[in-house]
């Protein structure tokens, strides 16, 4: 006879593997990372420095290195290279003529592959000539466990790793940029080139569902899952969660922010416009031009500590340093600068010193 419990359970597995359940309110990625956007502090990670295929959020970088390259109202011609792109692509024709600004947002909103190489091809004159621009980025950037092989994220040829703290790093220099964010923010954008009109929308989708999210990139291939980058800011805390290969990006997504935002406030520590010391020996001169803002939990408050630094040599710019610390580790530290003081020459000076001047 047939034991009609395990049958019951056997079918409760396989439908599992197949539908996998949302689960809400938890990490189910194999590799995230929260990190705070200014200080680059991070809050949260698991699994952060192991390698993977990043797919898509590939064009993360593509993007950053392009902008920084390319003047955004030049109008390029489309070329051969678009015929070999497959998966998500815009739809661009051979011989379109199309903006290096339109292109971008075709990348980052429909993760266009053919937006992609075209792109490539248009800044370096070949995809292998980008390829090595955008890993001299990376490694600008600081992203030492990361090596593209395509300005793409496909990986069934050449293959993209990284790591989600390297992807981190990217998601926080990108963010920098004015124009990055303003594409990764936008929910729908329409263009129209000589061929045709185009009519995007933003496939990512915590850019709808999710009030505080500001921008991101998504990803998948079947060897790399779904990925995701993402930007979110709330109540002067801004912050990027990276997930890698996770059935439910989108949910591990908004629980990591939600929690981070409930545990985290984004403090002020040294406020410029209140600095004061006992400035008898500098009679007053000495000034910030920067405060300092940090992500701290309610109990690492009383962990912060500052040491000021003066050298009684300089007379003005920068003469030295207020240091800030976590507990014993140093988080950050802010020049203190003295103003050029000007002596003030009495009137009767002013005329003894016309008839003291050599002729």
């Amino acid at each position: 006879m047939v034991n009609l419990k395990k049958t019951i359970w056997l079918i409760l597995i396989i439908y599992t593997i197949i539908f996998p359940i949302s689960v809400i309110g938890a990490d189910t990625s194999r590799s995230s990372i929260v990190m705070d956007l200014d200080s680059g502090r991070i809050l949260y990670e698991k699994n952060s420095h192991q390698k993977r295929l990043v797919a898509s959020t590939t064009k993360i970088l593509t993007a950053i290195t392009t902008i920084e390259k390319m003047d955004l109202d030049k109008q390029i011609t489309v070329g051969e290279e678009v015929l070999k792109m497959y998966g998500t692509n815009i739809y661009i024709e051979i011989g379109e003529k199309i903006t290096i600004k339109d292109l971008l947002y075709g990348l980052l909103l429909r993760s266009g592959n053919d937006a992609a190489v075209a792109l490539a091809v248009a800044v370096s004159g070949s995809e292998e000539n980008f390829v090595k621009l955008m890993n001299e980025k990376a490694q600008e950037i600081g992203m030492k466990d990361s090596i593209f092989q395509n300005p793409h994220g496909l990986d069934e040829k050449t293959k993209n790793y990284s790591t989600a703290y390297d992807m981190a790093l990217l998601s926080q220099y990108a963010y920098q940029n004015k124009t990055y964010r303003e594409i990764v923010g936008t929910k729908k954008y329409i263009v129209s080139t000589g061929n045709k009109t185009y009519l995007w929308y933003n496939r990512n989708k915590l850019l709808s569902s999710y009030k505080y999210c500001t921008g991101g990139k998504n990803g998948y291939t079947p060897s790399a899952g779904k990925t995701l980058v993402t930007t979110a800011s709330k109540n002067n805390l801004n912050l990027t969660v990276v997930t890698l290969n996770d059935g439910n990006i989108y949910n591990t997504h908004q629980y990591l922010y939600e929690e981070m935002f409930h545990k985290y406030q984004n403090y002020k520590i040294i406020d410029k416009n209140e600095f004061y010391m006992d400035q008898s020996f500098y009679n007053g001169t000495l000034y910030l031009n920067d405060s300092f803002f940090y992500p701290l939990s309610e109990n690492e408050l009383d962990e912060i500590k500052t040491r000021v630094s003066i050298s009684n040599n300089q007379a003005e710019g920068q003469v030295g340093n207020i240091f800030i610390y976590l507990g014993n580790q140093k988080i950050g530290d802010i020049p203190i600068y003295r103003k050029k003081v000007t002596k003030n020459i009495s009137w009767l000076s002013k005329i003894r010193n016309l008839f003291t001047r050599k002729s």
